[in-house]
């Protein structure tokens, strides 16, 4: 019995060193290493991120004008047709003067006893028969008669109206024999060699659209056709109530395809800040909000990041990454941060590090 209790506590002490040595050998011996996760990886490129800008714009002819009478009278002469070209100083229309010419006439003879009267004081002013205060009534008379013979000529001239400037005429219903007062209106007439298109842009964007920069514009009368317009004027100042501005663009329409009046979509891209473009499947979704895994070392570094634009299946993301630095684009959810990686990079890795590209949808700015 003494012999099986003394070979029993022989057996425990043997079993307890063995376990003292081995956790003496596991404490003093070499970490274990964590197994490399095989992942691809890709390089980061810098792409710049670009605004769209969309508007709806109004026609307008280079010139326009609505012609109305300076004086009432009756019709005469119409010497045009609606809507054709008329050059500058064609007459337009012709009102009944008879009554205007004799104000001329009477003038002319008032004009010349005035001045036959002034000529006659000055002849016999050397003998001192008139005096200088006569002569200078016969003067003041002159003058007045001139004025009265202009005012005579100016309402005769109001008459006839003229063409103010090369266009076409509008639509009109005035014919010979018709009545008309100085709110009568006789047709329009428009140069529409050049089509301006105002448009109004958000104050974000002010001071990124200069004169002489070309935009698309789509008419949308004519689906599909897009016209190139050159900024001509922007505006000195900001709505303050829609918080925006105007900009007038400027079409070539030596085709005369284009009318005033027409809508226009406006619609183009304002280069911005450039970004890091990485891949949307690098991306990750986690309790605080998006991060990607960055390749340091050999390790898995965790980067927060926030989107800002999405392009051609890339995203453009505010984070603490340049143009070259080694992203995780797949195998993303076996990555823990620190753990050692095994990277493959893909093919398309061995294109340039930076490259700034735009959306295809606008060829603004090019």
């Amino acid at each position: 019995m003494r012999f099986a209790q003394l070979s029993f506590a022989v057996l425990t002490l043997t079993v307890l060193a063995s376990c003292s040595q081995n956790a003496s050998d596991t404490a003093g011996g070499p970490p274990r290493t964590m197994p490399a996760t095989s992942i691809i990886a890709e390089r980061v490129v810098m792409r710049q991120d670009f605004d769209r800008v969309e508007s709806v714009g109004t026609a307008r002819a280079r010139l326009a004008a609505t012609i109305y009478p300076q004086s009432s009278g009756e019709i005469i002469e119409v010497g045009f047709e609606s809507g054709e070209y008329v050059e500058r100083g064609t007459m337009l229309a012709r009102l009944d003067s008879a009554e205007q010419r004799l104000d001329v006439a009477r003038a002319q003879i008032t004009l010349q006893d005035a001045e036959q009267l002034l000529a006659r004081y000055q002849r016999i002013d050397v003998d001192g028969a008139v005096s200088e205060s006569q002569i200078d009534v016969a003067r003041t008379a002159v003058e007045a008669a001139a004025i009265e013979l202009e005012m005579a000529e100016v309402a005769l001239s109001k008459r006839t109206i003229y063409a103010p400037f090369s266009g076409y005429v509008g639509l009109s219903d005035i014919d010979p024999g018709a009545l008309i007062t100085q709110t009568t209106e006789l047709t329009r007439i428009d140069d529409r060699s050049e089509i301006f298109v105002d448009f109004a842009l958000p104050e974000q964007v002010f001071g990124r659209v200069n004169i002489g920069d070309i935009l698309p514009m789509a008419p949308f009368a004519a689906s599909g056709e897009i016209v190139n317009a050159t900024v001509s004027v922007v505006d000195s100042r900001i709505d303050p109530d829609r918080r925006s501005f105007m900009v007038r663009a400027t079409i070539d329409n030596t085709s005369d395809t284009l009318r005033p009046g027409m809508s226009f979509r406006v619609e183009f891209d304002l280069p911005g800040m450039e970004y890091p473009s990485v891949p949307e499947a690098a991306i990750v979704w986690g309790g605080d909000g998006a991060y990607l895994w960055e390749v340091v070392n050999g390790n898995a570094q965790r980067v927060p990041l926030t989107i800002v634009a999405r392009q051609e299946g890339s995203v453009l993301v505010r984070a603490d990454l340049s143009a070259g630095d080694l992203i995780v684009s797949e195998g993303v959810q076996k990555v823990r941060q620190g753990a050692p990686v095994n990277v493959t990079e893909p093919e398309s890795a061995a294109l340039p590090v930076a490259e700034a590209t735009r959306p295809q949808t606008s060829a603004a700015f090019q």
